[in-house]
């Protein structure tokens, strides 16, 4: 018997060990990597609506008091003090969802944090025709009675991190300016909100304990020429009395628990049945936004 042939070295080379590869990775130079900067403050930019001037106090219109909103800052750190490399102290709106430990070691309930319901219904709001006609009036009481006036004007950030940091710099600044004007598209106003109301205004609040109404009848019954004031509770409970000290009527509008949101739209959706908003096509206040106004966001 034949004794085995030796492996041909050639044939099957040897593989380099781990010790050799470790020592080749490590003379290769590693490619640089450039970290994103930061996002910046979110910019806002005017529609070209034409909203219902200050001084008008006899148009038609629904407004909508979105009352108890939970809009609050903290402290989420410090600055370093003073000098050309100092950090300014850190603010962000206060919400459930990122702060469940600092609302437990200020001994409060979650619900007591919650913009989202607040953002939820500005969305609805601003993109409802009855806003793009000109004839809506959007105003927020915060649960800390700070009074503030949303431009119908205004394009609202989609995303909630983008609104947060809008909110934060709105109650630091008691406003927030157009970029390509010197409107103020939100801003922190004086109290009481009845100083903000036409005189021919019916004040309405929403409740369990009234009668159920179908919206659009009761807006239908409205005199000629007089406004509706709706004051919705955009928190996540509580109790329904904020508004009881100013209100001329209370009525329910369902028999099932709606959110804040959907409670503006079915206002939003009936005045613009009553009133002929959707026949209107002509209206010159229908013109969306100047695409030479559009700045897209910064990268997350």
């Amino acid at each position: 018997m034949a004794p085995p042939k030796p492996e041909d070295s050639s044939l099957s080379p040897e593989r380099p060990s781990s010790r050799d590869r470790d020592s080749s990775e490590r003379g290769k130079k590693r490619a640089r990597t450039q970290s994103m900067p930061p996002p910046e403050l979110p910019k806002l930019v005017a529609e070209q609506h034409v909203p219902i001037p200050t001084n008008d106090k006899d148009t038609q219109r629904l407004i909508v008091v979105l009352c108890n909103a939970t809009l609050e800052t903290y402290k989420a750190s410090h600055g370093t003090g003073r000098g050309p490399g100092a950090r300014e102290d850190k603010y962000n709106l206060l919400n459930s969802d990122d702060h469940i430990g600092v609302m437990r070691k200020m001994g409060r309930d979650i619900s007591e944090a919650r913009p989202d319901i607040t953002h939820q219904c500005l969305l609805t709001l601003l993109d409802s025709p009855i806003n793009k006609a000109g004839k809506l009036q959007i105003y927020i009481q915060t649960s800390k009675n700070v009074l503030i006036r949303v431009s119908p004007t205004v394009r609202i950030p989609r995303t909630f991190k983008r609104f947060a940091g809008l909110m934060v710099q709105l109650l630091h600044r008691h406003q927030i300016r157009s970029t390509s004007s010197q409107e103020k598209l939100i801003e922190v106003i004086k109290n009481p909100i009845t100083d903000h109301l036409p005189p021919n205004c019916r004040k309405v609040t929403l409740s369990f304990d009234s009668e159920i109404v179908r919206v659009s009848d009761y807006i239908g019954g409205l005199n000629k020429g007089e406004s509706i004031a709706v004051f919705v509770g955009a928190m996540a409970k509580g109790n329904d009395d904020f508004a009881d000290h100013i209100k001329d009527d209370s009525i329910a509008i369902s028999q099932f628990n709606l959110s804040a949101s959907v409670a503006c739209s079915k206002f939003c959706h009936a005045a613009e049945d009553i009133w002929n908003i959707f026949y209107e096509p002509t209206n010159n206040n229908w013109t969306t936004a100047d695409e030479s106004d559009y700045r897209p966001e910064p990268p997350e």
